[in-house]
């Protein structure tokens, strides 16, 4: 059994993220596997992806596995690495992919979720960004697609203070396109996703990849991107990132000290 299930029935695929041991953490295997799965549905003519956990699960996904993040001096979340290679093939993807959530959400999954074309979720979903709590800096790449999902204002709140956002305000920020019941979440969700498949294949891809280029277009100078890099790296390089992995890998909060 892989760590991503797969499954097509007519013109919808299933992931199913399935490594409930490590609370399907997207580690660099996990990662591969949703690339190379999207491959393959592609290959296949697949029209709608649904990204999943197991049925009823408590935690959707647990996030970066925290384990494989690089060390200090190293950018832990660098163009190539193997999570922003499996949003990138999500974001490509010629046809919508839609995250089904049960359970909780937290840092980089979040971002993984708002990624996904679609989001539905149940009453027992919640979603939670946390580079902060690990003294992590996240990439422009990933605020960009929060701050295009709900807006800067909730963005910042989100990142600034870590804390899960519930089902009802997940609905209302806009992170979820719909809050369905628990009961209900397969059959709603199932249904959306034959409703959009069975619309023009091409018609939706282009319009999809209209959007994602509509939405890239922010300007940006030579200077303003370095200025980010070199934010990015003072933190990466500074002692409370090396002190937030060493405190979750000791299971201890972290004493952080600005530095």
């Amino acid at each position: 059994m892989g760590l991503i299930l797969r499954n097509v029935d007519g013109k919808v695929g299933t992931l199913t993220l399935n490594n409930p041991a490590r609370r399907n953490a997207l580690s660099m295997e996990l990662c591969g596997e949703i690339v190379a799965a999207l491959e393959e549905f592609k290959a296949r003519k697949v029209s709608v992806v649904v990204l999943r956990a197991e049925k009823g699960a408590k935690v959707w996904s647990a996030g970066h596995d925290i384990t494989q993040l690089p060390k200090v001096h190293n950018d832990p979340l660098a163009y190539d690495s193997p999570m922003e290679t499996a949003f990138r093939a999500i974001q490509n993807y010629p046809g919508p992919v839609i995250a089904m959530i049960q359970g909780s959400v937290w840092g980089g999954a979040t971002d993984l979720a708002v990624t996904c074309d679609l989001a539905v979720g149940d009453e027992t979903s919640s979603f939670a960004i946390t580079p902060v709590k690990m003294g992590l800096p996240y990439n422009a790449s990933g605020i960009m697609h929060f701050i295009n999902r709900v807006g800067s204002n909730i963005a910042k709140e989100m990142f600034f203070t870590a804390e899960p956002v519930k089902a009802d305000r997940a609905y209302h920020f806009g992170i979820l396109n719909h809050l369905v019941p628990s009961a209900q979440i397969e059959e709603f969700t199932f249904g959306l996703a034959a409703r959009i498949a069975a619309n023009s294949p091409l018609a939706v891809s282009v319009i999809k990849e209209q959007f994602r280029i509509l939405s890239e277009a922010h300007p940006l100078s030579p200077d303003a991107f370095e200025r980010i890099q070199a934010l990015r790296r003072k933190v990466y390089n500074s002692g409370d990132y090396e002190e937030g992995i060493k405190a979750f890998l000791e299971k201890r909060k972290p004493n952080f000290s600005g530095d």
